[in-house]
C-alpha cells in the first residue's frame, strides 16, 4: 500500500461544502460558490471549478491565464484545507503553472493532489481541464506554507 492508498484512509479534515463556506468567509473577493466552488475534497485531494463565463475570457474567447492560475492556486488551498482543517494563513509560497493547450469554451475543472504533507511544508500539484475532456488544459506545482495549528 503506498502514501496515496494510506490517505484514502483518512477522513477529509473539510468537506467540500465546509471548504467553500470557510473561503467564502475568508476570501469573499474570489466569489467562492459563483466562479469557484469547490466539488469534492479527500485527505490530500481537493477538486474544484471554474464557471465558464465572459468575466474569466481573453481575447479569443478562451478562459485566461489568470483565472486558471486563480483555480491552480485556491483547488491547492481547498486540498491543504481538506487535510488539515481550517487553518486561513496556510499560503502560497509557490505556484509555477505550464499552460498546455487551449481549453474548450466550457467549465474549467482543477484537481489538486497533495504530493507531501510536512508540519510546515505543503507540496502539491494540480491538473486543470476543461468539463468533459481528458487532455489537460494546464499543469501547476505548489508549495504552501503550513502555521503551526
Amino acid at each position: 500500500m503506498d502514501s496515496h492508498d494510506n490517505a484514502k484512509l483518512i477522513p477529509p479534515k473539510m468537506t467540500a461544502d465546509e471548504v467553500n463556506a470557510f473561503l467564502a468567509q475568508v476570501f469573499p473577493q474570489v466569489s467562492i460558490g459563483r466562479s469557484y466552488r469547490v466539488e469534492e475534497t479527500r485527505h490530500g485531494f481537493a477538486r474544484m471549478r471554474t464557471v465558464y463565463g465572459d468575466h474569466l475570457l481573453r481575447p479569443g474567447g478562451t478562459i485566461s491565464g489568470p483565472a486558471m492560475f486563480t483555480l491552480a492556486d485556491v483547488a491547492m488551498y481547498a486540498a491543504v484545507l481538506a487535510s488539515i482543517g481550517p487553518v486561513a494563513l496556510a499560503v502560497t509560497t509557490s505556484l509555477t503553472i505550464n499552460f498546455l493547450r487551449k481549453p474548450e469554451p466550457r467549465d474549467m475543472i482543477g484537481e489538486a493532489r497533495m504530493l507531501k504533507l510536512g508540519t510546515r511544508l505543503a507540496v502539491g500539484e494540480i491538473a486543470l481541464h476543461s468539463d468533459g475532456e481528458s487532455q489537460l488544459a494546464a499543469h501547476a506545482t505548489a508549495t504552501y506554507s503550513v502555521p503551526p495549528h
